[in-house]
């Protein structure tokens, strides 16, 4: 979890701390541009593909959604 915490901060540059629960898109921290970065990261990280369509506040919210 912290390793995927770090990712956030390093590819969207969040001032702030957040926890593996913190709101990221519903409470606007990451922006649509922030989130298509935030994306291309994770695929280069984690070695996987992630489908656009499927990326929303129900399931990519928060670090805990995105870690599952």
């Amino acid at each position: 979890m912290n390793k995927l915490i770090a990712l956030v901060h390093r590819e969207i540059g969040l001032a702030g701390e957040i926890g593996p629960d913190t709101p990221l898109l519903t409470s606007g921290l990451i922006d649509s541009f922030h989130l298509t970065v935030l994306l291309t990261a994770l695929e280069s990280q984690y070695r996987v593909r992630i489908d656009p369509g499927e990326v929303g506040a129900d399931n990519f919210d928060t670090a805990r959604q995105m870690l599952a």
